[in-house]
């Protein structure tokens, strides 16, 4: 009876040790590699989610550099087409409007001593520089320009005439409430007559680049009244230009 017991025993013992062994490390082994996926899908979704987040940020920094490369020194109207003939002797790089012409455009030879090739050397200025008797704003052909003042237009012969240079059909609008001539030059057509009066905002001509061997622009020279080149003064007061920022 004794022995049938520990055998019974001995046999109950085998069986929970093989239960025991069987059971248990299986269980462990499924739960480490199910708990083991989650935590390598956690992962990639974390890595993914980091990754897409980047998308968003990029392009809000973006954004705001694109907004501050808008309009803000740049003019609001297409920029002019380049005309190879222009030839820049100025280091403004800024773009103006002005009552005299329509659009934004930049100033090409300023008034005064001037390194440009086009002039004699005139003794007020250094080196082999000439002297600019006006302003010379470039503009693509066939700009409407328009006068700000009221005026006459001058004579087309008699003193102070325009030579060549200034171009054919180059005329001049006396005010003579300030005793000064204001010389139109390089237009071709002109929408004025020696002898007529000339109102403030009325259309004179169409820029061009009559007589001029650096492109189509305006040039802009303030004179006295029947007045030669010695009696030209700096005309930007009266060209009154505008800087677009």
């Amino acid at each position: 009876m004794r022995k049938r017991v520990a055998v019974a025993l001995a046999g109950s013992a085998l069986l929970l040790a093989a239960c025991s062994t069987s059971g248990v490390p299986a269980p462990e082994t499924v739960a480490a590699t199910t708990s083991s996926v989650p935590s390598s899908s956690t992962s990639t979704s974390a890595s993914t989610s980091t990754t897409s987040s980047t998308p968003p940020t990029s392009p809000s920094s973006t954004t705001p550099s694109a907004t501050s490369a808008s309009p803000t020194t740049t003019p609001t109207s297409p920029e002019d087409p380049v005309d190879p003939r222009w030839r820049f002797f100025t280091t403004d790089r800024t773009r103006y409007t002005s009552a005299w012409f329509a659009g934004v455009h930049r100033v090409m030879i300023g008034f005064g001593c001037t390194p440009a090739p086009y002039y004699a050397h005139d003794p007020r200025c250094p080196g082999s520089q000439g002297f600019h008797h006006g302003i010379d704003v470039v503009m693509p052909c066939g700009t409407p320009l328009t006068s700000a003042v009221d005026g006459v237009v001058a004579p087309a012969s008699g003193p102070g005439k325009p030579d060549a240079a200034y171009g054919a059909y180059a005329f001049r609008i006396r005010v003579a409430a300030a005793g000064v001539d204001i010389l139109i030059g390089h237009v071709r057509t002109v929408y004025v007559q020696p002898g007529q009066a000339v109102a403030r905002g009325q259309r004179i001509a169409l820029s061009a680049d009559e007589g001029a061997p650096d492109g189509c622009h305006l040039h802009f020279e303030v004179r006295s009244v029947a007045g030669g080149l010695s009696t030209a003064r700096d005309p930007l007061p009266l060209l009154g230009l505008h800087p677009v920022r």
